[in-house]
């Protein structure tokens, strides 16, 4: 079922309700900010290029944006040494901003409050900075919850990319980009009309009743076995060179279902077995004009 945008800030507001200072600053940002065109989340989950995964206290991702909250256990020198090398792989891999609040102070003891309302306040003027710049350049994406999954805003794009977060809400809508005006479709598979043996697929990159799928670390790579260990060429016929545009069966962080897009793999026939099926990412980014 779809959440709405009412539901999604409550749920973003409510994962940090057992967090003293991270509640008091996020939700003064988001209060004195009270832009709708921003879109924000809580304990965004980033991938580092490796295949590490941090979660940013505060992300703006129309911003190129996060912002964390150090709270005391901050202060130690190891933990430092690897906030830097956290903060390296997260710009490494995304590109956003980083910019940081430090909650304690010399001493090892909570800031005074008015002193980190301050500080809050002048990151909020620095977050409309932000906006108006990425304005002026033409680089700004007002946050539309009520298209965000709706194909039609791509369609009128011309293209979906990995690096959009782009998600679907079920098959149907993620085939509407592609040309399908059929009705609700539950298969994991489907054959683009006219298109030199390109498909679309929704996995599930999980174990699961029939299906042991996973996604390599770099994102690049999808390993596919039969669950009791089965000859795949007996099962699905000769392996044969296809191209996916995969769309994965995926639970956001508000734990909503979606179908999340993860690029144009083709079936790898050198790195494939009998056994185990390999895709590789050959695209992020697919024009829809081609189809």
């Amino acid at each position: 079922m779809r959440v709405s945008k009412d539901e999604y800030i409550l749920r973003n507001l409510s994962k940090i309700r057992h967090k003293k200072w991270e509640l008091f600053v996020i939700t003064r940002i988001i209060h004195l900010l009270n832009d709708p065109d921003i879109e924000f989340v809580c304990q965004q989950l980033i991938r580092s290029r490796n295949g590490k995964r941090y979660l940013t206290d505060l992300c703006f991702p129309s911003l190129k944006l996060y912002y964390e909250i150090d709270e005391l256990q901050h202060a130690s020198e190891p933990h430092r040494i690897t906030d830097q090398i956290r903060q390296r792989e997260i710009v490494d891999a995304t590109d956003f901003i980083e910019k940081r609040i430090q909650v304690y102070d010399t001493h090892r003891k909570d800031r005074d409050l008015d002193q980190i309302t301050k500080e809050v306040d002048q990151f909020v003027a620095y977050v409309r900075r932000r906006k108006e710049e990425l304005v002026s350049e033409g680089e700004f994406t007002p946050w539309n919850y009520e298209t965000r999954f709706d194909p039609a805003t791509h369609i009128k794009r011309g293209f979906i990319d990995v690096k959009d977060n782009v998600m679907f809400l079920n098959h149907r809508d993620a085939m509407r980009c592609f040309g399908y005006e059929g009705g609700h479709f539950q298969r994991a598979f489907w054959r683009i009309p006219n298109s030199n043996n390109k498909a679309i697929w929704f996995p599930k990159l999980y174990e699961n009743n029939e299906w042991i799928n996973y996604l390599s670390d770099d994102s690049k790579k999808i390993f596919m076995k039969e669950k009791t260990g089965a000859n795949l060429d007996t099962l699905l016929g000769p392996q044969e060179e296809w191209e996916a545009l995969v769309f994965a069966h995926y639970k956001d962080h508000l734990g909503q279902i979606v179908y999340k897009f993860l690029g144009e793999f083709h079936d790898s026939l050198e790195e494939s077995t009998c056994y185990e099926r390999v895709f590789v990412r050959r695209k992020s980014k697919v024009n829809l004009g081609e189809f």
